[in-house]
């Protein structure tokens, strides 16, 4: 087994995979640069690893907008095209760091799904990637492929046995150790015995501080028992400080480290498994956590990095439906603890004239 050191030794085994679509801020790329400028504070091994990158589109163009649905205004429809050519320059400047315009290797592909049958035809995809394959970019026509379609798009364009899954609105608060969750990855890999497989590797949110005895896994005794039994530090390899990981009794989108063979034979075993506009976690996670709890959870082999015993946040979900840029965020931020401010003092206000009031 080679251990993993070093950025070369990560970007041999890992491709990045960003996942976009629109949003109200479109055509900036505002987003994504603050997810980009995320990795380069907190896990710059990441800037030199294989890039995919895909460009889903809209379902229609509604006066509502529903963007989990695909449902976008006319106005952001209009500015998704300038959007897609913004994210291509930024992602060239960014990872095949060539200051003069890069030209792209473009082919045609297409993303089945359900069974085969005139009402289902595939989307068709333009797949386009610099000439030593390390940037790709694939962009959806027609018909919007959703997140689940768009990972295993993407997949199928990995040539890495590791692959990183990012949704284009999380950013990272904290460094991550990618060369040590990969060294843990391929020790498991390594490992005669199957008792602690580890093939995903998900990043922790707020929301999921402590999750090893929270009430996602203590009511159930087969979770409660893998997680009491499995969760501590796992070696990455020489030299290299032990990986704190704990069970993940779920798939989620959110993003995760995973080996590319299991994801495609787990998650997308045949066009039946992904729907075209559906979520990994809100179909096959929940049929894996269902399985989980029936004692399967080595078949998934999920697990959560796991930092402080769970009290550590990784990531900030930036809420790509809402996002107007970083200056309107941390204007709106301000406004929220003004107007917060404001109500305690009005609230003390209205207390102490009850208190008056009471007195006589």
């Amino acid at each position: 087994m080679s251990h993993v050191s070093g950025h070369d030794a990560v970007s041999s085994l890992l491709t990045l995979v960003i996942t976009t679509s629109p949003t109200p801020s479109v055509p900036s790329t505002g987003l994504l640069s603050a997810v980009l400028e995320s990795f380069q504070t907190h896990c710059e091994a990441l800037l030199q690893c294989p890039v995919v990158v895909v460009l889903d589109t809209y379902e229609q163009v509604t006066t509502t907008p529903r963007l989990k649905k695909g449902y976008v205004t006319p106005e952001t429809a209009q500015k998704y095209s300038t959007y897609k050519e913004h994210v291509k320059t930024l992602f060239l400047e960014t990872f095949a760091k060539s200051a003069t315009p890069t030209a792209l290797l473009g082919t045609a592909g297409e993303a089945e799904y359900g069974a085969p049958h005139p009402n289902t035809p595939p989307i068709p995809l333009t797949i386009s990637s610099t000439e030593d394959g390390r940037v790709r970019f694939i962009e959806a026509h027609g018909r919007r492929l959703g997140f689940g379609l768009a990972v295993r798009s993407a997949l199928r364009a990995v040539r890495t046995p590791y692959v990183w899954i990012h949704q284009h609105d999380w950013s990272l608060v904290r460094d991550i150790p990618v060369a040590a969750l990969l060294g843990a990855m391929q020790a498991s890999a390594a490992s005669s015995a199957d008792a602690r497989p580890i093939k995903y590797i998900c990043l922790p949110s707020g929301r999921r501080s402590s999750y090893a005895i929270s009430e996602q896994v203590m009511p159930y005794p087969a979770l409660r028992q893998a997680s009491l039994a499995l969760t501590g530090a796992y070696p990455a390899g020489p030299d290299v400080p032990p990986v704190p990981l704990t069970p993940m009794f779920f798939w989620h989108d959110k993003p995760h480290v995973a080996a590319t063979a299991h994801y495609l034979a787990r998650v997308f075993p045949s066009r039946l498994a992904m729907m075209r506009g559906a979520f990994i976690e809100d179909t096959v996670g929940q049929d894996a956590r269902n399985q989980m709890k029936d004692g399967q959870w080595r078949a998934w082999a999920t697990w959560l990095y796991n930092p402080d015993e769970g009290a550590t946040s990784c990531l900030r979900h930036l809420h790509g439906r809402t996002w107007r840029g970083e200056e309107e965020e941390a204007r709106r931020r301000t406004l929220a603890v003004r107007l917060g401010m404001e109500r305690k003092k009005r609230g003390r206000g209205n207390g102490s004239a009850s208190t008056l009031s009471s007195s006589m």
